[in-house]
C-alpha cells in the first residue's frame, strides 16, 4: 500500500468517523436534556461506561493492539488464516460470555468499585439506579467484542471503512431511543423515571451496540473469511504470550480509569451536599472528554488504522527504515492537524462547549467548556503516544508499551489526586482534565526515546515547533472575539449566538493565518493541504 493509498483509506475512515462522531453528538446532547449533568445523569454515564470498561479489560486491547499484526501474518497460510481467526473469535466469545454473566451477577460490587462515593448514606436510590442501568448495558460487552474482532479481521483484509462507519447505525439507534425515552419520561432530570422508561433507556442502549456488530458480518464474510465454532485454540499460544503483557497494559488503564471515576463522581457527591446544582462530575468530564476526543478520533485513528497493517508487514520483514519513515510521516501529518485542535480548544473551550450544548442551562455548558480546555493540553501528547505505541505492536512488542502507559498513570492519579484536595469543588474535574494532560506529556516523551531506540531518530522537532508557533499566533486572537462580542452585544454571558459568531470569526481569522504562514514556512502537510485545496477550486 502506498502512502496515498495510506491517505486515501485514511481520508474513507475519516469521513465515517465524522459522521459518526456527528451522530454520536447528537446522542450525547439528548442524553444530557434526558438526565442533567448533575448525579442523576452520573448514575447513566458510570453505568454505561463499566461495560466497555470490561470489555477492553478482557480482551479490547488485546484485539485492537495485537491480534492485527498475527491476523496479517497468519493470512500468509495455506487456510488464509481462517483457523486461526475462528479459535479467535470462539476464544474471546468464551472470555467475554463469562466477563458478561460474572458483571451481572456482581453489578452492585462493580458499581462500588467505580463510584464507591454513591454508596453512602442519603445516596441508597442514585446506587440503585446505578446498578440497575449497569445490569442492562452489560450484555454490550460481547457485541462490542464481536464489533472489535470483525473490523479487525477486516482491517487486515484491507477493508478499513466499515468499521468506523458501523457505530452511525449504533449512534441512529440510541438516538431513537432517547427521544422515545424523552416522551415518556419528560422530567427525568427531576428524578421522575418509570421502571418501563429505564428499561427502555438501558436495553435500547445495548440494542445499538447490537446492531453496530451486526452490520458487520456481511462485509467479513465478503473478504472470504469463514468463522466457525473453534475451541481447539492451539494456534493462539504465541498470540496469548503477546496479549499478556496488553492486558497488563489495559489493567494499568483501567486501575487509573478507575481512579479518575471515583474522583469526578465524588465531585458531584460532594457538590450535592454542598448545595451545587452545576454539574461538576463525571458527566461534564466525560462530555468535555467526547469533544476532546473528536480530533484524535478523526485524525488519529484513521491515520493509524490504516497505518499499524503496513507497518506490521515491514516489521516481519525487517524493513526498519520503511517503519520509520512510516510513522515519521504519519505523526507530521498528525501534528498538523492536532496542534491547531489542542490550541482552539484551549483558547474556545467555552464558545465550543455554548454552541454544541446550547439546549443546556449556561452554567452547565460553561463546566463543560473549561474542563475541554483543561483537556486541551493533552491532546497533542495523547495522539503522539498512541501513534507511537502501534510503533511496538508492529514488531509484536506488547511489553514495552505496558511500561510507558504504567508512567502516564502514575503521573496523572497522582496529580489529579493531588487536584482534588486542593482545588474547589468546581474545578476539581478541570484538574482531572489537566492532570490527563501532563500524565500523556510524561509518557509520550519516554515512548518517543524507547521508541527512537529501536527504529532509529524521528526528526521531527523543527516540524513540530514551526506548526506549534503558527497555531499560538493564529488562535491567539480569538481569546478577544468573545469578551468584545458579548461587550458590543451587552449580555453576560454566552448564548448560542454569541458562541457561534465567536467561532466563526475566530475561525476566519485563524484559518488564513495558519495556512498562510505554514506555506510561507514551507510546513510539507500544510503546503499539501493547501495545494490540494487550491486543485479542487481550480477544478470547479
Amino acid at each position: 500500500m502506498s502512502e496515498k493509498s495510506v491517505l486515501r483509506s485514511s481520508a474513507i475512515m475519516a469521513l465515517g468517523t465524522i459522521v459518526s462522531r456527528v451522530t454520536g453528538l447528537a446522542r450525547s446532547l439528548l442524553l444530557v436534556a434526558a438526565l442533567g449533568t448533575a448525579i442523576l445523569g452520573d448514575t447513566f454515564a458510570v453505568a454505561n461506561t463499566v461495560p466497555t470498561v470490561v470489555y477492553i479489560l478482557v480482551a479490547g486491547g488485546a484485539l485492537n493492539a495485537v491480534f492485527v499484526p498475527q491476523i496479517v501474518r497468519e493470512m500468509k497460510s495455506k487456510d488464509g488464516g481462517n483457523s486461526y481467526v475462528s479459535q479467535l473469535a470462539t476464544a474471546t466469545f468464551t472470555l467475554l460470555g463469562i466477563a458478561t454473566l460474572v458483571g451481572v451477577i456482581a453489578a452492585p460490587l462493580v458499581v462500588r468499585l467505580y463510584a464507591a462515593k454513591f454508596g453512602g448514606s442519603g445516596l441508597e436510590n442514585e446506587f440503585e439506579l446505578t446498578v440497575l442501568f449497569t445490569r442492562y448495558c452489560l450484555p454490550q460487552i460481547l457485541f462490542l467484542g464481536l464489533f472489535t474482532l470483525l473490523g479487525q479481521i477486516a482491517n487486515a483484509r484491507g477493508s478499513f471503512g466499515p468499521m468506523m462507519w458501523a457505530p452511525v447505525l449504533n449512534n441512529i439507534i440510541v438516538i431513537g431511543v432517547l427521544i422515545g425515552f424523552m416522551a415518556v419520561a419528560p422530567d427525568a432530570a427531576d428524578g421522575v423515571i418509570s421502571s418501563s422508561a429505564k428499561m427502555l433507556l438501558g436495553l435500547g442502549t445495548t440494542l445499538g451496540a447490537i446492531a453496530q456488530a451486526a452490520i458487520l458480518i456481511p462485509v467479513v464474510a465478503k473478504t472470504g473469511v469463514k468463522l466457525r465454532p473453534n475451541f481447539h485454540w492451539s494456534s493462539l499460544g504465541k498470540s496469548a504470550h503477546l496479549a499478556k503483557w496488553t492486558m497488563i497494559f489495559v489493567l494499568i488503564n483501567q486501575i487509573g480509569f478507575i481512579v479518575i471515576v471515583n474522583l469526578a463522581t465524588a465531585a458531584s457527591v460532594r457538590a450535592k451536599n454542598s448545595g451545587i446544582d452545576v454539574g461538576v462530575g463525571f458527566t461534564p468530564y466525560q462530555n468535555a472528554h467526547f469533544i476532546f476526543l473528536l480530533p484524535h478520533s478523526i485524525i488519529a485513528v484513521s491515520f493509524v488504522t490504516a497505518l499499524l497493517p503496513r507497518i506490521s508487514r515491514f516489521a516481519a520483514e525487517s524493513r526498519i527504515t520503511e517503519v520509520r519513515d512510516d510513522i515519521e510521516q504519519t505523526l507530521l501529518h498528525l501534528y498538523s492537524l492536532i496542534i491547531p485542535s489542542a490550541f482552539a480548544f484551549l483558547f474556545l473551550g467555552s464558545p465550543i462547549a455554548h454552541f454544541i450544548f446550547a439546549g443546556s442551562r449556561t452554567q452547565d455548558a460553561s463546566q463543560i467548556g473549561l474542563i475541554l480546555s483543561g483537556f486541551a493540553l493533552g491532546l497533542i501528547p495523547f495522539c503522539s503516544s498512541y501513534v507511537m505505541l502501534r510503533g511496538f505492536y508492529a514488531f509484536e512488542d506488547t511489553k514495552t508499551p505496558a511500561g510507558i502507559t504504567m508512567v502516564m498513570n502514575i503521573v496523572t492519579i497522582s496529580c489529579a489526586i493531588l487536584g482534588y484536595f486542593l482545588l474547589p469543588i468546581r474545578l476539581i474535574t478541570v484538574g482531572i482534565a489537566v492532570s490527563f494532560g501532563i500524565g500523556y506529556l510524561a509518557s509520550s516523551l519516554w515512548a518517543r526515546h524507547l521508541l527512537t531506540k529501536r527504529i532509529g531518530s524521528l526528526s521531527l522537532k523543527k516540524d513540530v515547533i514551526t506548526i506549534a508557533v503558527i497555531s499560538a499566533i493564529a488562535f491567539a486572537p480569538s481569546l478577544l472575539v468573545a469578551p468584545v462580542l458579548e461587550n458590543l452585544l451587552n449580555i453576560e454571558s454566552p448564548n448560542l449566538l454569541t458562541s457561534l459568531v465567536t467561532l466563526a470569526v475566530s475561525g476566519a481569522i485563524a484559518l488564513p493565518i495558519y495556512f498562510g504562514l505554514g506555506n510561507r514556512l514551507g510546513v510539507a502537510p500544510i503546503v499539501f493541504a493547501s495545494d490540494f485545496i487550491k486543485k479542487r477550486i481550480a477544478k470547479r
